[in-house]
C-alpha cells in the first residue's frame, strides 16, 4: 500500500529508509512498474483473463481499484487475489496470503507479496505494494501504479466494460478530474499518512492543517451538488471515498487526524453514505479488515510486552441511514452511462 513501511523495534517507531524527509515529513516511495495499458507500442496489452489484481481490503489505493473494477464489470475478465490485512511478523514489510487455503494465493502459488516482486526484479528493494496487476502469462508484475490504474481500467479496458457501464472518466471532464485528483491525493489520500507518519511536530501540524482545509473546501463544494462533479459519480468520487470510509474507523485515532469526524461534516457524511449505499462501494468495504490493519497491524515487529487493542467501535449501522442527497440532483441514478 498500502503503504505504511513502519516497524516497531525496541518500542520505537522507525520509518523505512528514504521515506522520511529531513524535516520529519513522510515521503511516499515511487511506483516501480508503471508501463501503461493500451494499444500503443510498448504498452501492456489489454486481454481478458490475462491479469490478476492483488489487493487487501485494508488498503485505500487497492480498494479504489477494486471499486472501479467491479463497477465497470471488469471482475469478469480480471481475477482477484486477496491478502490479509494483518502484516506478517517477518523481517521485511510485506503482505501475506494467509486467508487462502494452505496460505498461498491459489493462482500464483505465492505466500508473500514480495515473492512476485522479486520474481519480476530480483534486485527489487522497495516495499511490495498493492494494488498490483500480475501478468499470468509471465507470472511477473505488470503494473503497480496505484495513481493511474483506475484511469487505465476506465479507458484502455473499455472494450471489456459491461453493457451500459457508467462513464467514470468523461473526456470533457478529464482535465478537471485530473486536477482535483491531484489535490485529493496530496492533501487527503496521502495527507492522512503524512499526519500519521510524521516524525516532527512541525511536519505533523502542517499536514494536519492542509488535510482539514481541503476537507472544509469539499464540505462546501458538496453543499449544492450531489457528487464532486455534479449529478454523477466520477473517478474523483471513488478516490475520495476510499479515504472518507476509513477516516472515523481508523485515521481519526490511529493517525491523529482528530479535529473532526467525517460524520460531523453534514455534507461529506451524507455524501459518503450515498456512495457506501451504491453497488461497488459498500459491498467492497471491509471495516473489520480496515480496523485490524490500522489499529493492530500497522507495524510488523511487536515486542511481547506491547499490547495492541482493537477498538470496539465505532457504530457502523449509521452508514445505511438515509442520506437524502438525491434531492440535490433530482435523479435516482448515480452514474453517467457510457455511450
Amino acid at each position: 500500500m498500502g503503504e505504511d513501511g513502519l516497524i516497531l523495534s525496541e518500542h520505537k517507531v522507525k520509518p523505512k529508509a528514504g521515506e522520511i524527509s529531513e524535516n520529519g515529513s513522510f515521503k511516499r516511495q515511487k511506483n516501480k512498474f508503471t508501463t501503461p495499458f493500451g494499444n500503443n507500442p510498448g504498452n501492456l496489452p489489454v486481454e481478458a483473463n490475462r491479469y490478476r489484481l492483488l489487493w487487501t481490503p485494508a488498503c485505500p489505493w487497492a480498494h479504489r481499484t477494486v471499486i472501479v473494477r467491479n463497477i465497470l464489470g471488469l471482475d469478469q475478465v480480471i481475477s482477484l487475489g486477496t491478502a490479509s490485512p494483518l502484516r506478517p511478523k517477518i523481517p521485511q514489510v510485506d503482505w501475506e496470503f494467509s486467508l487462502d487455503e494452505k496460505e498461498v494465493d491459489p493462482v500464483l502459488q505465492i505466500r508473500y507479496m514480495s515473492e512476485i516482486y522479486k520474481k519480476t526484479e530480483p534486485e527489487y528493494s522497495g516495499r511490495p505494494t498493492v494494488p498490483v496487476m500480475v501478468d499470468l502469462k509471465t507470472n511477473t508484475v505488470a503494473n503497480n501504479d496505484y495513481f493511474k490504474l483506475t484511469n487505465y481500467l476506465e479507458t484502455a479496458w473499455k472494450p471489456f466494460h459491461k453493457e451500459n457501464a457508467p462513464n467514470l472518466y468523461p473526456e470533457e471532464l478529464r482535465n478537471d478530474i485530473d486536477e482535483l485528483n491531484d489535490v485529493i491525493f496530496h492533501d487527503i489520500n496521502n495527507g492522512v499518512y503524512k499526519c500519521g507518519f510524521a516524525l516532527s511536530q512541525e511536519a505533523y501540524e502542517e499536514s494536519y492543517d492542509r488535510l482539514f482545509a481541503r476537507l472544509d473546501e469539499l464540505e462546501d463544494r458538496l453543499s449544492n451538488r450531489r457528487f464532486l462533479f455534479g449529478n454523477y459519480i466520477t473517478d474523483s468520487d471513488v478516490r475520495l471515498y476510499s479515504t472518507l470510509v476509513r477516516f472515523d474507523a481508523a485515521y481519526y485515532t490511529a493517525f491523529n487526524t482528530n479535529r473532526t469526524l467525517i460524520r460531523e461534516f453534514p455534507n461529506l457524511w451524507g455524501y459518503a453514505r450515498d456512495l457506501y449505499q451504491t453497488a461497488g462501494f459498500g459491498d467492497t468495504t471491509d471495516f473489520d479488515s480496515i480496523k485490524k490493519h490500522y489499529h493492530v497491524s500497522i507495524t510488523i515487529f511487536v515486542d511481547k510486552e506491547d499490547v495492541k487493542i482493537l477498538p470496539k467501535g465505532p457504530d457502523l449501522s449509521c452508514w445505511n441511514e438515509p442520506h437524502h442527497r438525491e434531492r440535490l440532483s433530482g435523479k435516482k441514478e448515480k452514474f453517467l452511462i457510457q455511450n
